[in-house]
């Protein structure tokens, strides 16, 4: 047993006792006047000891001289302190530390193998709908199968309106290497997907998702896959006849059922929605990694509201206020429909519950999310995945990281991998990959450019089957004692390089020529 602190609704400290780190029950801890972390909007990552020279952190925080761009955030500062109000001080993500060692060996190879290979998507609508779900119902048939949900253009076989986009992963979280797979599919209201009278029609959705790409890539022109341009009834590709379209100029408006929606620099349109599976890492039977069915996070965000640049500045002026001040994170709790940061989307998040089927995110569990979708200087209307898609028509698929290459960010030279791995001076965030350093580092501790520049983004970011497998187990033990508020990475020893308490006065901080400027959109 233990006494941990949380903070109710007043902010005022108060003890509850739960078990830990044995099994806790996230469910009667769910209470969004009650949380044992107020500042859960705060990752593990920025934890990481700089020792003055690291930085992981550019990849989040940023300040850009475009006054123009919708994202004011402007907190490249971070990049260099730590600079949490006092509840932030104290890292609360103590599975970062436990020794799991002994269990994870105790894991027969075979055990997590059968597990991470069965599904648990299907059973999630079902139990939804039988406890009265009032928000989003997942409507996506088969998504556990993977590539084999959607056409060779994305399209979801159902007809659900999903379609999957090839992007690459962010570093380094979403490496495979560091413990998950994933995928992330979005669906434009059903107006984008019509013709002005309403009939249904790929051309039209095809012609409207190359839009909603130019706009947050702050694009001119791009490449799609075929267009009937009499389906849509415009010149898409400015030739000065109808016919079919490899290619389309940047509209003023949406097309079809959607012209009267204006096309917003770095913006979507109001009610788009984005599906994110995040799931365990497949290893096959010749040892190949790749996507499993089992899925250890469904989430869910729709655009609820459409902000203009000036609104967005005025919400981001508050933020930096509130920053200053010292006011903890607040959200909009609406429910079965997820929560809203005020910045224009609802978030809503599905985990596996002890026996690993798919339920509900708490209140706390679900305010972890926000910390990314908010308020965070690189982020382009709050996403990260579809700006770093594969730009046009190639970029139209189920993710796919064999041959993808290593493409730099806008503004840089040298391919993202390599320039994070030096600048971040390993595999992770935490620099406790311990593979990555000896397949990508020398001797010397430096990174080895030219051999990381003769590789694909799949073996860059893609671990050996055995690291693969104890990855899966160490997750799974997480799953058994549902001790997310704890920490949800996978961790195969007690990290070292993470701060446990910070101390405002002593902690270094980061040089300035260690800090980085950098771009979520990739040079493809």
């Amino acid at each position: 047993m233990a006494m941990v602190l949380g903070f109710g609704a007043a902010g005022h400290a108060e003890e509850r006792t739960i078990e830990r780190p044995g099994p806790v029950d996230p469910i009667a801890l769910d209470d969004a006047n009650y949380v044992t972390n107020r500042e859960s909007v705060i990752p593990p990552q920025c934890y990481t000891r700089f020792f003055e020279k690291f930085n992981p952190c550019y990849t989040c925080h940023q300040t850009y001289d475009d006054r123009t761009r919708p994202n004011q955030m402007r907190d490249g500062h971070l990049q260099a302190a730590y600079n949490f109000s006092d509840a932030g001080l104290t890292n609360h993500w103590s599975n970062l530390f436990l020794d799991r060692r002994e269990k994870i060996a105790a894991i027969d190879d075979d055990v997590i193998r059968d597990w991470i290979d069965s599904e648990n998507y299907t059973r999630l609508r079902p139990r939804l709908e039988a406890e009265g779900w009032k928000g989003w119902l997942p409507d996506l048939e088969n998504l556990h199968l993977a590539a084999g949900a959607f056409d060779d253009q994305g399209f979801a076989k159902d007809g659900s309106g999903w379609v999957a986009f090839n992007y690459k992963p962010l570093p380094s979280t979403f490496w495979p290497t560091n413990g998950s797979t994933d995928d992330v599919m979005l669906r434009l209201p059903e107006p984008f997907r019509q013709t002005a009278d309403g009939t249904p029609s790929r051309d039209v959705y095809l012609a409207n998702l190359a839009a909603v790409e130019m706009a947050i890539k702050d694009l001119p022109e791009i490449t799609t896959p075929a267009i009937d341009e009499n389906a849509v009834g415009q010149d898409l590709d400015g030739d000065g006849a109808l016919g079919s379209a490899a290619t389309m100029q940047r509209p003023s408006h949406y097309l079809g059922g959607a012209a009267d929606v204006e096309l917003a620099t770095m913006l979507y349109p109001e009610g788009v929605q984005f599906l994110h599976s995040v799931r365990y890492v497949g290893v096959g039977e010749d040892g190949e990694i790749g996507v499993p069915p089992r899925m250890k996070e469904l989430r869910y965000m729709k655009k609820i509201r459409s902000l203009n640049p000036a609104q967005l500045r005025s919400i981001y002026g508050n933020e930096h206020q509130n920053k200053i001040d010292e006011l903890l994170p607040h959200f909009v709790d609406a429910g079965d429909r997820g929560l809203d940061g005020g910045m224009g989307w609802l978030v809503q998040g599905f985990i596996e519950d002890r026996d690993g089927a798919l339920r509900p995110q708490t209140y706390e569990e679900t305010t972890f999310c926000m910390g990314c979708h908010g308020t965070i200087g690189s982020t382009i209307d709050q996403t990260f995945a579809f700006p770093r898609k594969v730009t046009g028509a190639d970029g139209w698929g189920y993710v796919d990281l064999k041959g993808m290459v290593d493409a730099p960010n806008r503004g840089e030279t040298k391919g993202e991998i390599l320039t994070y791995l030096q600048r971040a001076g390993g595999g992770n965030e935490f620099r406790e990959n311990q593979e990555i350093q000896d397949l990508w580092f020398g001797p010397d501790g430096e990174v080895d450019a030219a051999k990381v520049e003769g590789a694909d983004v799949y073996t860059l970011t893609t671990p050996s089957p055995e690291r693969a497998l104890a990855l899966n187990k160490a997750y799974k033990l997480i799953v058994d004692e549902q001790s997310y508020l704890f920490g949800r990475d996978a961790v195969l020893a007690p990290f070292t390089n993470v701060f446990d308490v910070i101390d405002d006065a002593k902690a270094p901080t980061l040089p300035e020529h260690y800090r980085a400027a950098w771009d979520i959109r990739l040079d493809w």
